[in-house]
């Protein structure tokens, strides 16, 4: 396969996994479940991620990537069909079990070949271009989910879902033989120690955290907040959509970005942009106000993902790059798994403003961090 098929996989599966998510949480507040459940949800998707991306990760550098996407594209059909049988909370837990578990089998190992098909030169690009096709999915996915629950409810729009993780399987059993296979033995060289001593690589693994939670966080409590205020579902789809938008378009510029600014400070400022957004969020109640502050946020967080994701790939030994990046996966799911309840808790306590301004002082805080690296590297020079 070559790496465009790749990210045409990855546009697929992120589709269904975007739009699985904000249907599991709108179906929930339809069936009456309340923030703390919604958050509980959220919880639930990371379960998986957090436990078995690492693992996923080395099972990728020793038997291949193929049976692990496999593996992936076909829990995320589970997921859809749960709901549709069973319909009720249980079986929308399963569902979001289901969608983590598909997103740890099938990013890690997704994430790792990209790294894997390109030069070290060319690393930069691909993982930017991953995350163009991670944007495009993120932009549909809500789309879909909305216009289908509008139009043809809550049960038919989980087999739409179904449906639409049927093509990377039939691609992934057509072509898939030709992925890359084994990177190393099937015994280690070093512990997970040893491959954490490269220079920054906690950092890395830290700050990667932190992007994902403030945009996971977001993803989950915009369609919670939205519902509270009596949006449509579509509406609530355009919003998140916006988001994606905005990623787009930053990822599209940041080769001009990190050719100005270190990538340090290129994050710095994605930090400060996102924690200003959610600060004005919760005072706005117009569809088109909120659109905007959805795209001024996803002009924040764009750059986060792509770079993090460069600097854990660029930085692992070798023949440890699916177990680094299955590391990295699972730091940012175990805090996914741990936030969403104490969001939940505080959004039901205080309220969602209290929510989105915690949210905002964590992203703060990392711009606070990963800025006074950039300004220690600078005075350096």
């Amino acid at each position: 396969m070559s790496i465009y098929q790749i990210f045409t996989l990855s546009l697929f599966n992120m589709m269904g996994v975007r739009a699985g998510r904000v249907l599991v949480a709108l179906y929930a507040l339809d069936l009456g479940a309340q923030a703390f459940a919604v958050g509980m949800l959220a919880a639930t998707f990371a379960v998986f991620p957090g436990v078995l991306s690492w693992p996923v990760g080395i099972l990728a550098d020793r038997v291949g990537s193929r049976w692990p996407l496999l593996i992936g594209t076909t829990s995320l059909a589970f997921a859809a069909i749960a709901p549709y049988f069973f319909p009720g909370l249980p079986a929308l837990f399963v569902a979001s079990a289901m969608i983590g578990l598909s997103f740890a089998f099938f990013n890690v190992s997704t994430q790792n070949l990209i790294g894997l098909l390109g030069k070290s030169q060319d690393h930069a690009r691909n993982f930017s271009n991953f995350s163009l096709v991670q944007s495009v999915a993120s932009i549909v996915g809500p789309l879909l989910v909305g216009v289908g629950i509008d139009n043809a409810g809550y049960g038919i729009t989980c087999l739409y879902l179904a449906t639409l993780s049927l093509v990377p399987v039939v691609m992934l059993l057509i072509r898939g033989s030709s992925l890359p296979g084994a990177m190393r033995e099937t015994k280690a060289a070093g512990s997970v120690l040893h491959a954490l001593k490269a220079p920054g690589m906690w950092r890395v693994l830290a700050t990667g955290s932190l992007v994902v939670t403030g945009i996971e966080l977001y993803q989950f409590y915009l369609p919670v907040y939205g519902h509270g205020i009596d949006l449509s579902a579509s509406a609530i789809g355009f919003i998140l959509a916006m988001f994606s938008a905005a990623s787009f378009v930053v990822r599209l510029v940041m080769p001009l970005l990190l050719a100005r600014w270190s990538q340090e400070k290129v994050l710095a400022y994605s930090f400060y942009i996102a924690a200003t957004s959610l600060v004005l969020l919760p005072y706005f109640q117009s569809v088109a106000v909120l659109a905007l502050i959805s795209f001024l946020l996803g002009l924040g967080m764009g750059c986060g993902q792509p770079i993090t994701m460069t600097m854990a790939f660029t930085n692992s030994a070798e023949g440890r790059t699916g177990e680094i990046m299955g590391l990295r996966v699972t730091v940012n799911n175990l805090t996914r798994v741990v936030v969403p309840v104490l969001f939940g808790t505080i959004g039901s306590l205080f309220g969602l403003f209290v929510v989105f301004w915690v949210n905002a002082l964590m992203l703060g805080s990392g711009g606070i961090l990963t800025g006074s690296k950039s300004a220690r590297r600078d005075r350096g020079k």
